[in-house]
Order: structure tokens, then sequence, then C-alpha cells
């Protein structure tokens, strides 16, 4: 699973299959069983906010009176919940941001996060297909997105079916277009929100932050509020996933790279003076970052 809502959805769908598959037939034998399961679950992605916002939903739902049968209910019932809720926030957040995208703008986005990485309407891609559907024209610039090229495969792809031009570059390449001009702004996703504002999202985000920057292009950061981590002040706090080698030094299991030593951390932190504004469903939240409530 990849993009921060649709890991979040599959976190909370994995816990009802758990539950639907215990062997305990006795209550606290079986919370005992839910409770390694949402354990196991827990470990697989530490980045991603939304997994861990949707597990702890689904440790409450567990925690209620009644038999197995019925804590199993509840169970599906809570991961049904969670999944409508986040699409729902996807297509609310995208009518919020699309405001903030004049008509002819050249958008340069990042990794992907459109429905295939959210289970809904998408964030940042959603943002930019909201906004065009409302009739301005947009143009894209989609970086590649190295080293697994979801840029290139993703949204690249859903650009196309959206019918939304597109340009696909090489993650060096936007510094180039920035400098020539070519970009109006930047939008991302993200995985997790600090509570100060700074952001993680898919590495390569922090250098395309410092570069719009550096050319006074605004900066924005799609997400659901099940994104925001109040609990970590800042990004330093943030857990940073680190991927198998074999990402980087192979190419669809072609290998492109001599025996060496790599690294291959898959996001980066954007600290929150990068950033212009923060979308989310509740509305667009500009500086200063801090007040999530």
């Amino acid at each position: 699973m990849r993009g921060a809502p649709a890991i979040g959805v599959a976190g909370a769908y994995a816990v009802a299959l758990g539950g639907l598959n215990a062997r305990a037939t006795a209550r606290d034998d079986f919370l005992k069983e839910v409770s390694d399961i949402i354990s196991v679950i827990a470990g697989t992605r530490p980045t991603a906010r939304n997994l861990f916002h949707a597990l702890e939903r689904m440790r409450r739902a567990a925690d209620i009176d009644g038999d197995v049968a019925g804590i199993k209910a509840a169970l599906v019932e809570e991961a049904v919940r969670i999944h409508e809720e986040e699409a729902g926030a996807t297509l609310e957040l995208s009518e919020h941001g699309a405001a903030l995208i004049p008509g002819g703008s050249k958008v340069l986005t990042h990794c992907n996060t459109g429905p295939l990485a959210t289970t809904g309407y998408g964030t940042a891609l959603g943002v930019i297909m909201r906004a065009s559907e409302t009739g301005k024209d947009i143009k894209v610039f989609a970086t590649e997105t190295r080293p697994l090229l979801q840029g290139a495969r993703l949204t690249a792809w859903e650009l196309k079916k959206a019918g939304i031009p597109v340009t696909l570059i090489t993650d060096s390449m936007a510094g180039y277009f920035m400098a020539k001009w070519e970009i109006d702004c930047v939008i991302v996703g993200a995985d997790r929100i600090a509570a100060n504002g700074d952001t993680a999202n898919k590495i390569g985000t922090y250098s395309l932050a410092v570069l719009a920057h550096e050319h006074g292009i605004p900066f924005y950061v799609a997400a659901p509020t099940t994104t925001i981590d109040p609990s970590l002040a800042t990004g330093a706090d943030i857990p940073i996933e680190q991927r198998q080698p074999e990402e980087v030094t192979h190419i669809q299991g072609v290998c492109i790279a001599p025996d060496c030593e790599v690294a291959n951390p898959a996001f980066d932190v954007t600290p929150c003076r990068y950033i212009t504004a923060i979308i989310t469903e509740k509305g667009i939240v500009k500086p200063p970052y801090g007040e999530w409530g």
C-alpha cells in the first residue's frame, strides 16, 4: 500500500479482517488477539500519520461492551466509517484548494496524490483536478519521483485520464523550469504534519520547497486532518521510513548500479517556513501554524 490516506484505510480494514479471522472465542482472549494485530500493523509503515490515527480508532472500536461477535461487527463498521470519512475529506479539501489555483496556472506536483493514493478524490492531485473541473485552464508538470517513479507511472496516468495537460520531468529538472518561470505554484501531499507545520512527504519534497522559496513560487501542502500529528512538536520528531536499497539500485528488476552502499529514506521533512499554506478538509491554514482545532 502507498499514499498516506490509503495506508490508513488499509490499516483499518486489516484490523477488521484480522478480527474476523481471529480464533479466540472468549472476550478477553479476543481483545488480546486484536491488540496484537494492531501492533503488527503499526510496525509496517512508520511515517504516515493516517495509519496510526486509524489504528487508534480501531482500538477504541474494539473496546466496547458486548460479546466477540458484536466486537467483530463494530470493527467492520468502524473500518468502513474511516474509509468513507477519508474519502469525503479528500473531496472537501480539493474544493478548498482549488480556490488557490488561478486559471491558466502551471502547477508542479511531486509523487502521486490522486485517487490511487487516497481511496477518495485525491489530495494535491485532487486540488488540481478540481480546479480543472471548475473550468480553469491548468497545465501540470509532474516529477518522475525517484526511486519508485510514482509520478511517471501513476500521476501522469491519472492526469491523462482526467484530460489535464501534463509534462513529465525528472526530479532534477524542477529548478530549471522554475528559473524559466514555467511554474506558477507547487502543490504536494503529506504523510505527517507536526504541530508547528513542518511536513513529511515523499523524498525530494524538501528540495522543491527550497527551490520554490528561492524563486518566489507559492508552495502548498494538501492533506486531510488525519495527517496532522499534534503530539510531535516539530518535523525533527517525525520518524522517517528507510526502505530497501534495491529500490535505488534496480528499476523493474534490472540492476543499474554497482555493488555499493545505498541510502534510501522514503521521505524528507519540509520546514514550515517554506510552506505557503496547508489545505485540509476543514479549510486553508496559513502561517503561523500550530492552531489545528
